[in-house]
């Protein structure tokens, strides 16, 4: 039975920048990618998806992880 005390972290890589935001929820990273990042919908659907958005979807690459599942 997995732990349900431990959250499901979510390390998103900006470009090439060394240190990556931790998100605990999607609707977190949701919400900055929105706010912040100002993606569109389709990148971050993509992104979610795949773990991966580029151009022509966004200005720069982003990379989603979850390092400790």
């Amino acid at each position: 039975m997995p732990d349900r005390t431990r959250a499901l972290w979510l390390d998103l890589h900006i470009q090439n920048d060394l240190h990556p935001r931790r998100f605990d929820a999607l609707d977190t990273l949701r919400t900055y990618l929105r706010r912040v990042e100002r993606l569109s919908e389709e990148a971050i659907a993509e992104l979610t998806q795949t773990g991966v958005v580029a151009p022509p979807l966004s200005r720069l690459v982003y990379r989603l992880e979850r390092p400790f599942q």
